[in-house]
């Protein structure tokens, strides 16, 4: 390994845009879509190229180059909290959730990517490895799928992959929901834990009423049973729902703020976070010690490729969402992306970074 330079000016940073169709129309409690839209940050600084990206809207690529770039080139790569402290800074009058969160993640993961390139070694080992291996659960089922392509995608997860959880989607139709979550028991068998999102869409009195339901087919885990922005309905029924089920919840937090105030008020079992939304490795990073000081588990949300590393650093971390969209796209687009093997994933230790190399020519015909 080389000893790095004195400093690592920013040199140039590049973002762009791409719309990948799903295999399938995909639904969820609250929202549709037949196609997902990935944005890619690169930074060059040093000579070396980081790079980072996030699920969002195309609009954040132009965010990224006329917003937030100009106000890091130039700037030492090395000092990544002064740099995520100037974006945020930067969008406060945009305002620092949501598209501006977004476009922060990918370039604060693009970062702490040049970051251990250049001192040549995998990003786990400069943030501080507690696991060499992060368990994953297969995530899908969306309410689009029927009951066949429910069995063969929640059977393959724990039958060839090995996963110890899986997740189906449900609130779309909740009077359908107790028929498909046990037709994702009798997929999986007595041995997985079983796990459903219901992405906001109940209220609080159907979310207690489909918890009881979904008790008979023990099922583990409620994600967002009623919206996230309902901090005060989520308390109500952490302690309402039976007692081997836990509540789930944080995904859409971009703010440490955010994540604060479901610690505060007890809003869930089980906190998540997403490296793409939350502020990037280092608000990942944020996110986990808030977790660790509250004794509370901690659950990657989405985006495995770029979970992976931060994942095998943060200490109260349970386990990592394998969801069939972006696990797709990953390995199509990306070099390097990870493929689970006995419930869990693994970084490449032999790769420096983030361990992944996009493949501009494969993705060109996605670009918007």
């Amino acid at each position: 390994m080389h000893p790095p330079r004195h400093e690592a000016p920013v040199e140039s940073i590049r973002a762009r845009a791409y719309k990948i169709p799903t295999d399938k129309p995909e639904a969820d409690g609250t929202f549709a879509w037949d196609a997902t839209t990935l944005v890619v940050a690169e930074i060059v600084a040093a000579g070396k190229t980081g790079i980072g990206f996030t699920y969002t809207d195309a609009s954040v690529a132009r965010l990224i180059e006329s917003t937030l770039a100009p106000s890091l080139i130039g700037e030492d790569a090395w000092n990544i909290d002064a740099l995520w402290l100037r974006m945020q800074q930067r969008v406060r009058n945009i305002g620092r959730a949501g598209a501006a969160a977004t476009a922060i993640s990918a370039l604060d993961c693009a970062l702490w990517d040049v970051k251990a390139r250049l001192l040549d070694m995998p990003l786990a080992r400069l943030l501080g490895m507690v696991r060499t291996h992060v368990p994953v659960y297969g995530s899908g089922g969306f309410t689009t799928y029927s009951d066949d392509e429910i069995r063969d995608q929640l059977s393959h997860w724990v039958l060839e992959d090995g996963c110890r959880w899986v997740k189906i989607k449900v609130g779309s139709e909740p009077n359908r929901d107790p028929h498909r979550v046990r037709v994702a028991r009798e997929a999986i068998g007595d041995d997985a834990g079983l796990f459903v999102d219901a992405n906001g869409a109940l209220d609080r009195k159907q979310a207690l009423y489909y918890a009881s339901v979904f008790e008979q087919h023990v099922v583990e885990w409620f994600e967002e049973p009623v919206s996230s922005d309902d901090v005060m309905g989520l308390a109500s029924l952490t302690t309402s729902l039976p007692p081997h089920m836990e509540l789930a919840a944080g995904e859409y937090g971009y703010t440490l703020d955010t994540f604060r105030s479901l610690l505060l008020h007890r809003a869930v079992d089980v906190l998540q976070a997403d490296v793409t939304r939350c502020g990037g490795i280092s608000g990942f990073l944020r996110v986990a010690a808030l977790c660790d000081a509250f004794h509370m588990p901690l659950s990657a949300h989405c985006a495995p490729s770029m979970h992976l590393h931060v994942a095998c650093a943060a200490l109260p971390l349970r386990h990592q969402e394998w969801f069939h969209d972006h696990v797709r796209i990953e390995q199509m687009l990306f070099d390097g992306a990870p493929h689970s093997s006995r419930g869990a994933i693994a970084p490449d230790l032999s790769r420096p970074g983030c361990g992944l190399e996009f493949k501009h020519a494969d993705a060109q015909r996605y670009a918007v």
